[in-house]
């Protein structure tokens, strides 16, 4: 042990080839007991504990029976939803490859592409009881350029939901400080029962991550329409 106390195996010098950013990040990543735990109970990241705490708070996983995780990668929020729902059957997505989850269904290709939404939904079955989306874009720097890519994910994952929820499904987004844009915040409201945003705990306190929460899917137009035409018969 250092005379400061800690050891220094916890601390990291800047080494050649590293920016100052990356040796702040890897210095973060050592001393943060989320990981810590996290490869202590074997989840592959310590986002799993954020889709935990939100659970824990809304109530999102028990009794879902089908699931679509949009990025998925490296597959903590899947590994979450495994343990907490057993007999869901979740697909997941994401540009980045995922090792293999035990009854997961995996794909590696971009969520934004035009054939993606009908890839994950043949995978899936059937219409989603919940739909998770942990997906930001990689940032450029410039706060705003940032905020705009990253709503624009959140805009099409919004639009994916809407389109292959179940009724009464949830919907659980990553968005950034500010929470959800006063537009997509209004059609969510439109859909669904309630809207709230959220910061979990373990989201940084220095992160700008919000999640928004989405719950109680009431169904497309053309099902709405169907079933006021079912009672009138």
């Amino acid at each position: 042990m250092s005379r400061s106390g800690r050891d220094p195996s916890d601390r990291l010098k800047t080494a050649k080839g590293r920016t100052s950013s990356s040796v702040r990040w890897l210095q973060r990543q050592l001393n943060d007991p989320y990981v810590k735990k996290a490869k202590a109970e074997g989840y592959r990241s310590r986002a799993a504990y954020k889709l935990m705490e939100l659970d824990d708070k809304f109530g999102l996983v028990k009794g879902a029976r089908r699931v679509v995780d949009l990025g998925v990668a490296p597959g903590g929020w899947t590994q979450v939803v495994r343990q907490r729902s057993p007999q869901a059957t979740v697909v997941g997505i994401d540009l980045l490859p995922t090792e293999p989850i035990e009854g997961a269904i995996l794909f590696q290709m971009d969520f934004m592409a035009d054939d993606a939404p009908e890839v994950l939904m043949d995978a899936l079955g059937g219409h989603a009881d919940l739909v998770v989306s942990d997906m930001a874009a990689n940032t450029v720097g410039h706060k705003q350029t940032d905020h705009l890519r990253t709503m624009g994910l959140v805009e099409t994952a919004v639009d994916f939901a809407i389109s292959n929820l179940a009724k009464g499904g949830d919907f659980v987004a990553k968005v950034l400080a500010g929470g959800t844009d006063p537009g997509l915040l209004t059609i969510l409201k439109r859909h669904f029962t309630t809207v709230k945003h959220a910061k979990p705990p373990a989201s940084r306190k220095d992160s700008s991550e919000w999640y928004v929460i989405a719950q109680g899917f009431k169904g497309r137009a053309e099902d709405l329409v169907s079933e006021a035409g079912e009672a009138d018969e």
